[in-house]
């Protein structure tokens, strides 16, 4: 009986994996307004009915879809810590780079949709911002911890911050045209004053 269970759960998870990534595409490219149940199935291959099964609303589609990519998104701020060199100059390139692609990807981009879905739907909202919350500390703390290793600097909290800002700008802009060139002027502009700031 077991053997025959597993395969029927692998296929089973293979096919709410499908339906996740195929939303996070759909919310990142064609918007909130395309992003339907419906919709979704078909650009994943996967039947209507299928689709009802794993996610029976919009809403349970779009709150799994965002746990998913939160908790990535996190999980992948906090793993990026151990990777960093222990040299200054190429430690903050790093982090700033890194925090700039947080909120640059095709993630950052679906969940800009979600969010402002949300601003109009108390019940979305009420689900969707202990999430966000989520992120955004580990981004701090991996910001934080990442240009100031020691915990000496008393300037590494606010400067995290403001690199943090700076990316979510950096990704609001990127979500019209292709900013790329301007950013990466942006980026490596502010990552010389941080090494200045962290020298002092």
């Amino acid at each position: 009986m077991t053997a025959v269970r597993e395969p029927q759960q692998d296929r089973s998870r293979a096919t709410r994996e499908r339906l996740l990534d195929a939303t996070v595409e759909m919310l990142a490219s064609q918007g909130w307004a395309a992003t339907t149940v419906a919709a979704v199935a078909e650009s994943a291959g996967v039947s209507r009915g299928a689709a009802q099964h794993h996610f029976p609303t919009r809403e349970a589609l779009i709150i799994a879809v965002m746990e998913q990519m939160f908790e990535a998104m996190t999980r992948d701020a906090s793993a990026t810590i151990t990777e960093l060199p222990d040299e200054l100059e190429p430690r903050v390139a790093l982090v700033v780079d890194k925090a700039v692609a947080i909120y640059t990807g095709t993630e950052f981009k679906a969940a800009l949709q979600v969010w402002a879905a949300a601003a109009s739907d108390p019940v979305l909202r009420e689900a969707i911002l202990p999430l966000e919350a989520k992120l955004a500390r580990a981004a701090h703390r991996f910001t934080v911890t990442a240009l100031d290793p020691s915990g000496k600097n008393p300037d590494a909290h606010r400067l995290a911050q403001i690199t943090l800002d700076l990316a979510r700008g950096l990704g609001l802009a990127d979500t019209l045209s292709d900013d790329s060139r301007r950013r990466k002027q942006v980026v490596a502009a502010w990552s010389q004053q941080l090494v200045a700031a962290l020298s002092r």
